[in-house]
């Protein structure tokens, strides 16, 4: 009888990927495909994940994390439906139900930002910590929470990407996103840094001005957070900031600004360099977040 595996799907903005195994020292198979329209992007991940079946047996169960929003209340009809996105041709697509048909496996739905939080949690840079934020700065820009342990769901899980908040003085430009313009996504995220510069954020100079705009951004993010949900840490990913590391101390500089002694408690106190950090899982947060939320870790 073969052992355990999970396989897991990590749904971006511009590609997707998809992972087998139990964990980050238990890697399997990987591999990756497009985001392009719902249709050819679910059945190339089915195609995949049916191509694995052969040399390491069915998967356990299946963990999708996803794009947002999303239905997460598992006793709703629409458990794991895609919601108001930014993302064209994406709205309502049913996440949950499309792979719950073709596979005979429990299938578990959490947001790309939420599974890299509990992978964090699971095995990364929070392990620790039962309450922590992860940020993640790609597409688009995601918060999850973790308080208490458990991520935070109310009557929706919070998309703090979307708030609105101080601007950088002397800054007019309106933002990219469609629905609020200059929220922290209209204004951070890799497609409004190209709307902005003209130029892709990879390739966008390290003394670009548009970079303080971002890192005020995220930085003004950071100051709700420290604020509003109190995390013992907040860790920031995703592909903007993971090929970017010199804005972190930019971020940390601009959050302690903001702050302006306001809160002098020992997160704050014993060092910023400790408190916003990069991802301890790296590039592999967001992928092993499916397989977290596979493993059956509350998403």
């Amino acid at each position: 009888m073969r052992p355990q595996v999970w396989a897991g799907v990590e749904l971006g903005g511009t590609r997707c990927n998809c992972i087998l195994g139990t964990g980050p020292g238990d890697i399997r198979a990987q591999e990756t495909v497009p985001t392009r329209d719902p249709a050819t992007t679910l059945s190339a991940i089915a195609e995949v994940l049916e191509r694995w079946q052969e040399p390491f047996g069915a998967p356990s169960a299946i963990g999708l994390a996803s794009f947002g929003p999303l239905e997460l209340n598992q006793g709703a009809p629409g458990y794991g439906r895609i919601g108001a996105t930014p993302k064209p041709g994406w709205q309502d697509v049913a996440l949950h139900d499309f792979f719950a048909k073709r596979f005979d496996a429990p299938v578990r739905v959490t947001t790309d930002v939420i599974g890299a939080a509990l992978a964090e949690g699971r095995w990364g840079g929070a392990r620790e910590l039962a309450d922590f934020a992860y940020v993640t700065v790609g597409t688009g820009v995601g918060v999850g929470l973790i308080v208490g342990g458990r991520p935070v769901l109310g009557c929706h899980h919070p998309e703090l990407g979307h708030a609105r908040i101080a601007r950088l003085t002397g800054d007019g430009w309106p933002g990219s996103c469609p629905f609020h313009g200059d929220c922290i996504e209209g204004l951070a995220s890799g497609p409004a840094i190209e709307a902005r510069s003209g130029r892709a954020a990879a390739s966008l100079p390290a003394d670009s001005p548009v970079w303080d705009t971002v890192t005020h951004a995220l930085a003004q993010l950071a100051h709700t957070l420290v604020l509003s949900v109190a995390p013992r840490r907040i860790l920031m990913g995703g592909g903007v900031l993971s090929a970017r590391p010199h804005l972190f101390p930019r971020i940390r500089r601009s959050l302690e600004l903001s702050l302006n002694g306001y809160l002098r408690i020992e997160e704050l106190s014993s060092g910023l360099d400790r408190y916003v950090v990069p991802p301890a899982l790296g590039t592999l947060a967001g992928p092993l977040g499916a397989l977290a939320a596979a493993a059956g870790e509350r998403g």
